[in-house]
């Protein structure tokens, strides 16, 4: 019950903020901004297509996956160039390009792109959805897949990234908004490198160990236990996923720094951040229920842990 209730208050919020941002901030669009808001759909739906058509074929349904890292890098750098190039726009595009290039990283080394673009390593939670009743139907999972992993993904991912429209001919000084925007964006994308790297160790050795036969209850503690509880996931489930939402909320910050908010933080696009946040709502508690049916302490670690806060500290 307990759980319902933040979930329900997480949603309602994020909606209540997206919501207002709309009636606040109200819909205006110069023409400038229009004919690049154009652009970004046409690539926007191109991508669309690609990941359907080839995910399809394939039957590897990560294709929007490699693409997560890679469009914001597109969208922003097309938003710069087109927007003229001012300090704001390249400062924006620069940082969604460090962390695109992080993120782009972390997706490599575990095999998600190969010379023959379509294949490469699925996301093993698409494996997992699929042997789901309501996806025995071929049609139905087609269906899944182009509306949810293809339309709504692609769109999200253009979503996140428009805020960076409101910078546009702004003639606001360089002040205090930027460098908060600068630096708990930067910091984020240190935290989200360092629980990534974390994982990435932590799932190496304890596969190392798993050789030969071996069970997880055969091998060495903490390891045992077959999820990570080292480092920053000692004090938190998901340092990853909190970065991951915090960047994008963070430079949300560059458009109150433009004077482009009405009511200190409301503008259409506010609602391209909070979408994220929903997002890996639904996508932690999916995977954690995954954790909970292969690991039997993960509910032990879910008790003792928060999922974003880190005030507890794990004890095995």
């Amino acid at each position: 019950m307990k759980k319902i209730i933040q979930t329900s208050i997480v949603v309602l919020t994020t909606i209540t903020l997206s919501v207002l941002g709309f009636i606040f901030g109200g819909f205006y669009l110069t023409n400038k901004q229009t004919n690049i808001l154009l652009v970004l759909l046409i690539i926007c739906s191109l991508s669309i297509l690609y990941c359907f058509i080839v995910g399809e074929i394939s039957k590897n349904n990560s294709q929007m996956d490699k693409l997560w890292s890679i469009l914001p890098i597109a969208y922003t750098w097309v938003i710069a160039i087109m927007g003229g190039l001012n300090f704001r726009l390249v400062l924006y595009a620069s940082i969604v390009t460090l962390w695109g290039i992080r993120l782009t990283f972390n997706f490599a080394r575990k095999g998600a792109y190969k010379l023959k673009f379509w294949e490469g390593e699925e996301d093993y939670r698409w494996a997992i959805l699929r042997k789901k009743s309501i996806f025995k139907s071929r049609i139905a999972w087609a269906l899944f897949d182009l509306l949810f992993i293809c339309i709504y993904q692609n769109l999200l991912v253009l979503a996140m990234t428009l805020p960076m429209i409101m910078l546009i001919d702004s003639n606001a000084s360089f002040n205090l908004f930027d460098i908060l925007a600068i630096a708990s964006s930067l910091f984020f994308i240190l935290i989200e490198t360092i629980a990534d790297e974390e994982q990435w160790k932590f799932y190496k050795k304890r596969n190392e160990m798993l050789k030969d036969g071996k069970i997880l209850s055969e091998i060495e503690s903490p390891y045992n236990l077959g999820f990570n509880t080292l480092g920053l996931w000692k004090y938190m489930r998901h340092p990853n996923y909190l970065s991951e939402q915090a960047i994008w909320v963070c430079l949300y910050i560059f458009t109150i720094a433009t004077n482009s908010c009405k009511y200190g933080i409301f503008n259409w696009t506010l609602f391209g951040p909070m979408l994220i946040i929903l997002l890996f709502l639904g996508s932690s508690t999916f995977g954690e229920a995954i954790s909970i049916s292969k690991y039997p302490k993960y509910k032990d670690y879910q008790k003792q842990v928060f999922k974003y806060i880190p005030i507890k500290k794990y004890k095995y």
